[in-house]
């Protein structure tokens, strides 16, 4: 049933992206910040946190789930260390992710051939 609710989440969101990508003007670059912004807003009204409960992997992982994790990070790092966290809770909350992509990227350079277009 897990599974079930993470696909369902999960593909509702994609849904809204691909129609958002179909039927608007905006590039798919302002339609991933706003799936960003998006996700701190729901996450500062409370909403975010509930569908993450109740969809885990189907919440967490798209782009809505990364402005969650930063605006819970900010939450954290403001009531530990005050103002200064406002700064560096988004960067502590999410460090092994980016840390990740970073590594996984540069493993990928390492392999991959870039040629020039023609």
């Amino acid at each position: 049933m897990e599974f079930l609710r993470a696909f369902a989440v999960g593909g509702a969101i994609c849904a809204v992206g691909q129609i958002l990508i179909d039927k608007t003007r905006l590039t798919p670059a302002r339609i991933l910040v706003s799936f960003v912004v998006a996700g701190v807003i729901l996450s500062a009204a409370g909403i975010y946190g509930p569908i993450r409960d109740f969809a885990g992997a189907g919440a967490s992982v798209p782009l809505t789930g990364f402005g969650h994790l930063l605006a819970e990070g900010v939450k954290d790092a403001v009531e530990e260390k005050g103002f200064i966290g406002i700064f560096t809770g988004s960067l502590t909350a999410c460090s092994a992710g980016l840390t990740a992509a970073m590594v996984f990227s540069f493993t990928a350079a390492l392999f991959a051939k870039s040629r020039q277009k023609q």
